[in-house]
């Protein structure tokens, strides 16, 4: 898992140079494509890890409830919370291709 989150780090680190370089290279070649790759990149990695997030959250979640029913309204939020993962990816994504 440490060698992934390495991996990903990277893959923004160079990526986000890329992405706010100017639109062409010195031979001439277009670079915008770059931007495509690393919104699609935020949006999945986000996605997946939301995903990842409201499992573990929501198996808690369902395991104190079934124990005490009165604590549904205090473990619903935190599972709101795990899904903003996802929309945060994607408002970067939004912002990557807007620049």
């Amino acid at each position: 898992m440490k060698k992934i989150v390495i991996l990903v780090l990277i893959f923004l680190f160079f990526g986000g140079m890329f992405v706010f370089a100017e639109g062409t290279d010195e031979a001439g070649t277009d670079l915008s494509w770059i931007k495509w790759i690393c919104a699609a990149f935020s949006v999945g990695v986000s996605c997946i890890a939301g995903g990842i997030a409201v499992g573990q959250i929501g198996a808690a979640a369902m395991a104190a409830m079934s124990e005490n029913p009165e604590l549904a309204g205090k473990a619903l939020p935190y599972v709101g919370l795990a899904e903003g993962i996802c929309l945060w990816g994607f408002i970067v994504a939004i912002m990557l291709i807007l620049i």
